[in-house]
């Protein structure tokens, strides 16, 4: 549908990604008239969810491409164990019990899924898989936003906010090479973190920004966020707080997607510049620890860290589209990666002397651990001995930042002064800071794109009605 500019559309959607849509198709079915405004080009358009391949639901069991059940209270418990408790209980518990429906949703919608995954990514119960991946998913939105109506612009950034006493009025954008006012009833941002701004994020982590990778997309980089802030709306998250894991030290800047992801840790050791291990590689089951790593690895120098396997290892896990570093001892090895050969020889040994027998299972939390080192392996501890051996390089890897704007259980922003706005609301990486005070849970953020699209949606087009 061609766009107007002299007309004051229903529901006006910063963004293109997965909350944005699921936002604009859930208002454009409630009967209103809806616009989205995509920052990138249409072929980068969506976001970080161009990446995606998967989101977490709870279920009962009977969802044919998952296993399970995954009940509601065991997805609560393992969002407050990997938040340590840092998260709005409230928005928690509405996020997984408004899960349960986003299946049959994303169905009516075209969105089609594949069998459930096995493998040492253990998410068959949990996490419901897109066929096609985040792309597939992604096109299969649009499709039906634009089949009811929907306008979708790419390549149309906005550039400021018409916003007075927490109620927005137009937004303008800059699209085809002219600005243009965008006038609208009611307004949802959906437009990411901002991660992509590497000047912003060198506020909080100084010259390490440096060295981080976004996973991501170039195009998150806060714009939306830093204008809402400006006219008032609460924020919400520690601006240091980001979904950060560890991903192949040898990715490009920006955009490597989930390829780049490693998933190694967990069989073996993790050792910095100066060839030292400096957290637990077994502390938990990977879709819950993860995410751990691109941040610990951030707090080490250079922001480097060295995954270390052995021959018994290396085929258990998915490869890096990067070749592994593979030597025939440990001592060539870390020449290769030029660490010091008897720092690295003498960590490598405690930790083998360390190494307690057990049956070593890696789809559980098995027996298989170290004793006597400061720093312990708590599960899937086996002897690092069996040539060649391999390492990747690994670097901070940023899929989104968790500072955000409040918001409510309507999906209504919240002002600086208490109140909640008149006509705004938020859904995505833009407010995934309210669930998410720290650390993350495979496919979670895909889930708070969607659940709070979808009530942003609803709750925008009731209140354009009204």
């Amino acid at each position: 549908m061609p766009v107007r500019f002299d007309k004051i559309y229903d529901v006006v959607v910063a963004g293109g990604g997965n909350a944005a849509l699921c936002a604009a198709i859930t208002a454009a079915r409630a009967g209103r008239s809806v616009i989205v405004l995509e920052g990138a080009p249409a072929f980068y358009r969506g976001g970080n969810t161009r990446h995606t391949r998967n989101l977490r639901c709870a279920h009962d069991g009977t969802a044919p491409t998952m296993t399970g059940p995954y009940d509601p209270a065991e997805f609560l418990d393992d969002l407050y164990r990997v938040t340590g408790g840092e998260t709005d209980k409230a928005l928690a518990q509405l996020t997984i019990e408004r899960s349960q429906e986003l299946i049959p949703w994303m169905n009516k919608a075209g969105v089609l899924f594949q069998p459930p995954l096995g493998g040492t990514l253990s998410l068959g119960k949990t996490n419901a898989f897109f066929l096609g991946g985040g792309r597939g998913m992604l096109n299969a939105l649009y499709r039906q936003a634009e089949a009811l109506g929907v306008v979708c612009l790419s390549d149309a950034p906005v550039t400021a906010l018409a916003i007075e006493n927490g109620f927005f009025t137009s937004a303008t954008i800059q699209y085809e090479g002219l600005p243009h006012q965008v006038r609208g009833r009611t307004f949802v941002a959906a437009a990411g973190g901002f991660e992509a701004n590497i000047d912003w994020l060198r506020q909080h982590w100084g010259a390490a920004a440096d060295n981080f990778l976004i996973r991501g997309t170039p195009y998150n980089r806060g714009d939306v966020l830093k204008m809402l802030l400006a006219h008032g709306v609460k924020p919400v998250g520690d601006p240091t707080q980001m979904h950060c894991v560890g991903i192949d030290a040898r990715a490009p800047k920006f955009d490597g997607g989930i390829a780049t992801r490693l998933d190694s840790v967990v069989f073996g050791i993790m050792v910095n510049r100066a060839a030292q291990r400096f957290y637990d590689e077994g502390e938990e089951t990977w879709p819950k620890r993860y995410a751990i790593w691109g941040r610990l690895i951030a707090q080490q120098s250079e922001q480097i860290g060295y995954s270390i396997v052995d021959s018994k290892s290396i085929h258990m896990f998915m490869p890096s589209i990067f070749p592994a570093v593979q030597a025939s001892t440990i001592g060539e090895l870390a020449g290769k990666l030029q660490l010091d050969a008897a720092a690295l020889e003498k960590t490598v040994a405690d930790f083998n002397a360390a190494v307690r027998p057990g049956t070593f299972d890696h789809t559980v939390l098995d027996d298989c651990r170290t004793e006597g080192l400061a720093i312990p392996k708590s599960h899937w501890a086996r002897k690092i001995d069996a040539p060649p051996y391999y390492a990747y390089p690994l670097r901070p890897g940023i899929t989104f930042t968790y500072l955000g704007v409040r918001v409510n259980e309507e999906s209504r922003m919240v002002l600086n002064n208490g109140k909640t706005s008149g006509n705004m609301f938020a859904a995505g990486e833009i407010m995934a800071g309210n669930v998410l005070g720290k650390a993350y849970l495979a496919g979670i953020g895909m889930t708070i794109g969607a659940v709070f699209g979808r009530i942003a949606g609803e709750r925008a087009a009731k209140n354009a009605r009204n």
